[in-house]
């Protein structure tokens, strides 16, 4: 069934504020031409998934440049704690079966990748939420680094705990390398949701794993909930840095 067929209505939705602690105001960073929020909408619109794609901003600011280059963008209110948060309160706008949650940040974000959510969500009738991870072999980066965000998962691709420690943990280290039955996995902070089940996750506190982690997604698996992960190689990353933001826009020059 294609998820886009008018049976199920699937939206992509992206949060953007202006707040960054260490790359202020970085959604309308334009030294490429366009601010970096309408490189993620453009990548966005390119999800087959997608019936459209709206960005919920906290500024209008970001409305007006997003309007500017002839996206859709919707003032939120600005005392969200984060942006699942944000995503809620658009949501209840929206006729929507399904949304999706695409980071700001991530301007080389694959459209295969929201794609692979969606999905995978549809085909998981248990799961309440899809995501993604990716493997680490090839991809340079360290799976001890604690700014990964680390998933591993069961039976059916279920996921059974996030972290920022290195997990699993080898007790045998014969066991280690690349040719190991269970190997770290990057979670890719992308979401697909069940608008149903936006407005009850919101209605939860924070969690105790939640708030040891910082990871809000455990807020879902410790009151019971499935979370779906499809594994897929995703080379594309959040800009988080302004030297991140300078490759990237080096990488558009040269294209």
């Amino acid at each position: 069934m294609s998820v886009a067929s008018g049976r199920l209505r699937c939206v992509g939705v992206i949060p953007a504020r202006l707040a960054s602690s260490r790359f202020p105001e970085k959604v309308l960073a334009a030294a490429t031409g366009r601010p970096l929020v309408v490189h993620v909408l453009e990548q966005a619109r390119k999800a087959r998934s997608l019936d459209s794609v709206v960005v919920a901003a906290d500024d209008q600011r970001i409305v007006t440049a997003v309007e500017a280059a002839g996206g859709m963008a919707v003032l939120t209110r600005t005392d969200h704690p984060n942006g699942t948060s944000r995503l809620a309160e658009v949501a209840q706008k929206l006729q929507a079966d399904i949304v999706v949650n695409i980071q700001g940040d991530e301007p080389e974000i694959e459209p295969e990748t929201i794609d692979a959510a969606v999905e995978l969500l549809v085909a998981s009738p248990w799961a309440d939420v899809a995501t993604i991870a990716t493997p680490f072999e090839g991809s340079g980066d360290d799976p001890a680094d604690p700014n990964l965000v680390k998933v591993v998962l069961g039976a059916g691709g279920r996921a059974l705990y996030f972290s920022r420690a290195l997990i699993p943990h080898h007790r045998d280290r014969a066991l280690q390398g690349p040719t190991a039955r269970a190997t770290p996995l990057r979670h890719v902070g992308l979401y697909a949701y069940r608008s149903a089940f936006l407005p009850v996750f919101v209605s939860w506190p924070p969690s105790p794993l939640e708030e040891t982690e910082s990871l809000e997604q455990l807020r879902v698996l410790e009151h019971g909930h499935g979370i779906a992960v499809a594994v897929r190689r995703v080379t594309s990353q959040g800009i988080d840095t302004p030297e991140q933001y300078k490759a990237f826009v080096e990488r558009q020059r040269i294209r």
